[in-house]
């Protein structure tokens, strides 16, 4: 398994700001070994990002000796694929087919795909559920030729969008398509919040992860019902059985980590954590 960072996760990054750069250097000098993009409709990576200026970035990468390969996308949020108003669906579905060739362009071989928002925390529209799952299916039969195509695996993400809360579900719905493009980007910590098991998740999704990310969560089960995203091994994630069933499926790739919000420290304790969780100093 190879040792990541979010580009979310350093200063600015969560608005596109940050150059990336920037964002190599302070992967290499904190310790990881790879970084994963992320790409909107502004910032310093979009999807009218030139193929030119994709060939830049990507010899940066190179001559950096990081490990680059996935990129991620959050523009469902803003941009949902299953909303009501069918003009942001086809909005969506075309941005996230530019994604799709940015990602090409840049040499990576993953897309972090949200695939709709039925209800969320974070975002104001709530979608009646079997219409967001039709048109979550009516969207991925769209991206998933152009994925094939250009050799890139879509990865669905579980996250706090109200769809897919039930690894069994997913497990069924990425089945249905029949390809080998379409997989899970598996968010360990995000699991927590909605009282899942990761360890199942993994045994139960098995070889459809095509990409980890994680993070960590507290929750304090009592009347103030208060919770939190927090330092990894600080909170409610069982990382050492999480860890053994990632390593049951003779997983590879990157362990890639999204700390939120920035600090000046969090890189350099998200590091640490990491090697202490995963002994990224001893082996692979």
């Amino acid at each position: 398994m190879i040792k990541g960072i979010s580009y979310l996760s350093f200063e600015n990054g969560l608005e596109g700001g940050h150059p990336i750069d920037s964002a190599l250097k302070q992967t290499k000098s904190y310790g990881f070994d790879a970084l994963e993009l992320a790409i909107s409709t502004q910032g310093v990576l979009t999807t009218s990002t030139t193929q030119n200026e994709c060939h830049e970035i990507r010899q940066q990468i190179d001559d950096s000796g990081l490990f680059v390969d996935s990129l991620a996308s959050g523009m469902s949020w803003a941009i949902n694929p299953t909303s009501d108003d069918e003009s942001m669906r086809k909005q969506s579905i075309n941005l996230h087919k530019d994604a799709l060739k940015v990602a090409s362009y840049l040499d990576c071989k993953a897309l972090l795909y949200v695939p709709g928002v039925v209800k969320s925390p974070i975002s104001s529209e709530i979608v009646r559920y079997d219409r967001a799952l039709e048109r979550a299916r009516k969207a991925i039969n769209e991206l998933l030729p152009i994925a094939e195509d250009l050799d890139i695996d879509l990865c669905i993400e579980n996250v706090w969008n109200g769809l897919f809360y039930s690894p069994i579900e997913l497990r069924d719905f990425v089945d249905s398509f029949d390809s080998e493009k379409l997989g899970v980007y598996l968010d360990v910590g995000n699991l927590i919040g909605y009282q899942q098991y990761p360890p199942h998740w993994v045994e139960l999704l098995g070889p459809r992860i095509k990409r980890v990310q994680i993070k960590d969560y507290r929750e304090n089960f009592d009347w103030t019902g208060s919770f939190s995203f927090c330092d990894l091994g600080t909170g409610d994630v069982p990382w050492k059985e999480t860890i053994d069933s990632i390593k049951a499926i003779n997983y590879k790739s990157t362990i890639v980590a999204e700390m939120l919000p920035w600090d000046e420290t969090l890189l350099a304790r998200t590091s640490t954590a990491m090697d202490q969780l995963f002994d990224f100093n001893s082996s692979t």
